[in-house]
């Protein structure tokens, strides 16, 4: 029985020291989560140096019990057979520390400001096309005609990424009314808010300022641009120097890929690789939530 304990142990702490290892990689990604696992692996750690106790303790009260046992001679031989060692684990308590070690070492998911981060390589600066990305319209004919929807499942993705860079929208427009519109979308969707992104100051409208739509809240009030071209969509990333840059138009990345660090083609049909730096993705969504 007790080479039998030895061998369960022993597993149990193989177990316990993968768990450890696989813990302290996960650290480097999480955060606040990161302090209950630590939590986890001080009980996880505890219950294992009690079961490392137990042996020694079992072994000095048997031999304890063995010396009452001589020393009184009218002690029956049944009586000392149902005397056992109360110090020994049983299976049960083997398999209630595992259960222990193994819920505290549950994997972590990790959060989404995470998953941004981690995602972006610590990229701190951040352009990005709204047409086909942000919008669901994919050309500035259709802003013209049906005017601007931001797209829902892209929202919260959005807003995580303005709390860790310094993002800027950008879009090419056919006319002044276009503009408005976008800027009333984004503003209905409530992508202007603490931490988000405000209009560009100088492309406010005088009726917009009026009506409070655009709250200064202390934001900077430079982050959302228009040009009437895609070269000039080309010429803002360029100048802005972004550590990623995210579009819709292959030429328009195809164009960066030897200025910018890290580019992401959004596209809803397969893409070849352009180059090494470029990725793809069918939406911004789902490029964050494919880890």
């Amino acid at each position: 029985m007790a080479d039998s304990f030895k061998e369960e142990l022993s597993q149990l702490i193989k177990r316990l020291t993968l768990k450890i290892s696989n813990l302290f990689i996960s650290l480097r990604n999480l955060d606040t989560q990161s302090i209950g696992a630590v939590a986890g692996l001080a009980v996880a750690i505890f219950f294992s140096w009690r079961l490392l106790r137990s042996p020694g303790g079992a072994q000095r009260r048997q031999r304890k019990r063995q010396s009452t046992t001589s020393a009184s001679p009218g002690v029956s031989a049944q009586s000392n057979v149902s005397v056992a060692p109360s110090g020994v684990c049983s299976p049960s308590d083997d398999s209630r520390a595992q259960n222990v070690v193994d819920e505290f070492f549950q994997p972590v998911k990790p959060t989404l400001g995470q998953v941004v981060r981690q995602r972006l390589n610590e990229g701190r600066k951040v352009t990005c096309r709204l047409l086909g990305v942000i919008l669901e319209e994919s050309s500035p004919e259709e802003l013209q005609v049906k005017g601007a929807t931001v797209r829902s499942s892209v929202l919260e993705v959005l807003l995580e990424i303005t709390k860790f860079c310094d993002l800027y929208l950008m879009e090419r427009v056919l006319d002044d009314e276009s503009e408005k519109r976008v800027l009333v979308a984004l503003e209905d969707a409530g992508v202007f808010t603490s931490g988000g992104l405000v209009k560009d100051k100088k492309r406010v409208l005088v009726a917009l300022e009026d009506a409070g739509v655009f709250t200064s809240g202390g934001l900077v009030k430079d982050k959302v641009l228009f040009c009437s071209t895609e070269n000039g969509r080309s010429s803002f990333v360029r100048q802005l120097e972004p550590d990623w840059h995210i579009d819709s138009n292959p030429d328009v990345i195809s164009q960066l890929a030897r200025f910018i660090k890290y580019q992401l083609h959004v596209s809803p049909l397969r893409t070849e690789k352009t180059a090494a730096n470029v990725l793809s993705a069918p939406s911004l969504e789902q490029f964050f939530g494919s880890m």
